[in-house]
């Protein structure tokens, strides 16, 4: 007899995210991008003392249409440097790898791999790397190509000993990803949360000139961090996917 697939109503809810640990390393392709979904995250994680990293592999030049990329390179690292800061987050690196053209090679793995032991995270939050966000929402070749990135060097590094973050070995690896496993409660700090979305404002105002940039980054915030039945006492969430160990 073949199980029927759960429903929502019967599918395990999220846990809590792990609390065990002090030093986070985010890892992502663009400026902006632990801004979409994460950072209320962040935003909780720091100010409950923990030290967060962001590195992230190219400067985002080719994200402001009309704006040569020599010119919104450096634009969008200052942007997102206000934007972390907001959240706790003054460690900010950029890997120089070329915005729209990231690809899944040993140079991006080893790169990758180097950040990770030179800060030495307990865990490791990258971003989703699915082929979709949702039905008909597709993701961009970038994120899927360095989260592909991130998982084979986050294979490499604990195949070598095992996981221990004293010796630049994570413990945990996690997405922020729209089917959680996890999630974080972030009562108080979905406003930190847009004010850092809000720094972006070159990038967003090219992205919707009509909607002014707080609005924009209002409405992506509170749409990511919703409440979810039965989670959280209904508080705001913010949902990760454990994807090692």
């Amino acid at each position: 007899m073949t199980e029927s697939p759960e429903s929502p109503e019967t599918a395990a809810l999220p846990e809590p995210f792990p609390t065990d640990w002090t030093r986070g390393l985010v890892l992502v392709a663009h400026p902006d991008d632990p801004e979409y979904g994460m950072s209320a995250a962040v935003a909780r994680w720091t100010a409950e003392g923990r030290h967060i990293v962001y590195v992230l592999a190219s400067s985002g030049e080719a994200g402001i249409e009309g704006m040569p990329p020599a010119i919104a390179g450096p634009v969008r690292e200052e942007e997102q440097r206000r934007s972390s800061a907001i959240v706790g987050v003054e460690d900010v690196e950029f890997l120089g790898f070329p915005d729209s053209r990231i690809v899944n090679n040993p140079e991006l793995r080893d790169s990758v791999a180097d950040a990770i032991r030179r800060h030495r995270p307990d865990v490791v939050i990258s971003l989703y790397s699915g082929p979709e966000w949702a039905p008909g929402a597709p993701n961009q070749s970038d994120h899927m190509e360095f989260g592909a990135a991130v998982g084979a060097a986050y294979d490499d590094l604990v195949a070598a000993v095992g996981v221990d973050s004293a010796e630049g070995r994570p413990q945990l690896w996690f997405e922020s990803a729209p089917e959680p496993t996890h999630y974080v409660d972030v009562e108080g700090f979905v406003e930190p949360a847009v004010a850092a979305l809000s720094q972006h404002k070159e990038y967003l105002s090219v992205l919707d000139p009509r909607t002014p940039v707080p609005e924009q980054a209002r409405a992506q915030v509170e749409g990511v961090s919703a409440p979810r039945d039965g989670l959280a006492g209904g508080h705001p969430v913010v949902g990760f996917r454990r994807m090692r160990p």
